[in-house]
């Protein structure tokens, strides 16, 4: 559930090509170890060809040449849209936005260690590097969705509790949303670290605000402010039409800043499927649905994408005034080259002449409430497989460090490292933000997934509160949950569980 972040070689879904990949699981690899997880779907790749010199072949859809040596430390990066511009057909490599944030630094540190890099898809996949069997040895995810329906199958996960505590590294100053994220994924244990987060923050733009003479949205303002502001700037101007506000209704049940967590607690990490339980009908549930419920009822404020903020699928770019989306987004709004494919600057261009961008805090369910979003992270994975565990952990520890959190808070997003020198550093590094107010990005406290522990998540479908129920069916918020909760995810479960699937 991603917020609309763009077309990519990925824009199609990816169950298709993790199905191959799971196709290809056989037996272990040559020299290490059986995945060290508690997954019950865990299985160890087969063993791809390797050449006298050790080098792994890794063919892949794209017929470009990709091959890992053995001595080389293999990072692989996923589900960050930035990680994937700059590589096409063309033979531009994918590498740009890794390399000037994370692995210049990385290599500077480690001048000893072999750094290859890719990211998912291009060249590669998943699949592909299951195939062939060489697993890599630091992996960069996200940790909500893709534990349960990539790493876990694929057996790349193992409990990195002890490795954390060997290392040195201090959970508890690192944010803790992401941490509880990761732990709520991770069956009893710590499968990863949090590494980065692509926070949620409140666009609006300047000049609808300005043409209507509005008051600009303030840090710490409620959803029942936003909504005033909504009502009164969904409205006609001759022939123009404007809608007031977007949110994205699946990623705001998800993320919910309550911290509500859908899965009932059992007697286990590792319930069977006709065992799991969810609850989306509970009072707090149903405060959290009638809040959004009266934006998406809103006349003229129909729900498209959030995209619609800048172009998206609205016939004129700047028609919307307010959207809650990503800071990547915010960097590609901004025209910030490391944030947009090259073959999108053009457009990008034209449409920035119809948005003056603001920025602000999103909105909180009440006054004085500090709660946002439940983080949107990204996280460090050490598959049990890999050959080169130490200065993985190595690399890990330094990039929750001060020095490199610093970095990835200049470039743009939000660090897991919250002190003064890492917040006071954001966006420094790109010249495109010097003119916009960035000071709320690390305004607030992110929501804290609670009551996770004997359960197992599934990626249920969520999208069918609102997306199928009320905006196609018609349902009220009661009727939306109920049948979501009674008729859709057990259906979805026992459909994924019958296609062999745990996810």
């Amino acid at each position: 559930m991603s917020d609309n972040q763009g077309m990519s070689r990925r824009g199609f879904v990816r169950n298709s090509a993790l199905l191959g990949g799971l196709a290809a699981l056989g037996a272990g690899l040559p020299g290490t170890a059986a995945a060290a997880t508690t997954s019950s779907t865990s299985a160890v790749p087969r063993a791809g060809a390797r050449s006298a010199a050790g080098t792994v072949e890794i063919p892949n859809r794209y017929g470009k040449p990709f091959s890992v040596d053995d001595d080389e430390l293999f990072i692989f990066a996923v589900n960050f849209k930035p990680f994937e511009l700059g590589g096409d057909d063309e033979g531009r490599e994918a590498t740009r936005y890794f390399d000037t944030v994370f692995g210049d630094a990385i290599r500077a540190k480690f001048p000893a260690v072999k750094i290859k890099y890719a990211t998912w898809d291009y060249p590669i996949r998943y699949e592909d590097i299951a195939k062939a069997g060489r697993v890599p040895d630091l992996i960069i995810e996200d940790p909500r969705t893709r534990i349960d329906r990539d790493l876990e199958p694929l057996g790349w996960v193992q409990d990195m509790t002890s490795m954390v505590q060997q290392a040195g590294i201090d959970l508890s100053a690192l944010n803790q949303g992401s941490v509880e994220l990761v732990k709520s994924r991770s069956d009893g244990g710590l499968y990863g670290v949090p590494v980065f987060i692509d926070e949620h923050v409140l666009l609006y733009n300047k000049l609808i605000f300005d043409k209507f003479g509005v008051r600009y949205p303030r840090v710490g303002s409620t959803y029942d402010d936003i909504y005033k502001t909504a009502k009164t700037l969904t409205r006609n101007d001759g022939i123009d039409h404007y809608k007031g506000f977007m949110q994205h209704p699946d990623n705001y049940l998800a993320l919910n800043q309550l911290g509500l967590y859908p899965f009932v607690p059992g007697s286990s990490e590792q319930p069977a499927p006709e065992d799991v339980k969810v609850n989306l009908t509970s009072v707090e549930w149903k405060r959290v649905a009638d809040n959004m419920y009266r934006f998406l009822s809103l006349p003229g404020n129909t729900f498209t994408t959030v995209d619609d903020f800048f172009k998206g699928d609205m016939s004129f770019p700047g028609h919307v005034a307010m959207a809650v989306h990503t800071l990547s987004k915010l960097n590609a709004y901004a025209l910030n080259d490391l944030y947009i494919e090259e073959d999108d600057i053009e457009d990008y261009t034209e449409w920035a002449k119809s948005v003056k961008i603001g920025v602000t805090s999103m909105p909180v369910l009440s006054r004085g409430s500090t709660a946002i979003y439940q983080p949107n992270a990204r996280a460090a994975f050490i598959p049990p497989q890999s050959a080169h565990k130490e200065n993985s952990l190595e690399i890990i520890k330094y990039l929750v460090s001060e020095e490199i959190q610093t970095r990835i808070s200049s470039y743009g997003v939000k660090a897991v490292l919250p002190t003064d020198a890492v917040m006071n550093a954001f966006g420094r590094a790109l010249p495109q933000l010097q003119g916009i107010d960035t000071s709320a990005v690390y305004w607030g406290d992110n929501a804290v997934v609670k009551d996770y522990q004997n359960t197992e998540y599934w990626d249920i479908p969520l999208y069918k509160v609102f997306r199928q129920h009320v905006l196609i069916d018609g349902m009220d918020v009661a009727s939306s949950l109920q049948v979501a909760e009674q008729v859709d995810i057990p259906n979805y479960i026992k459909a994924q569980a019958a296609a062999g699937l745990t996810w």
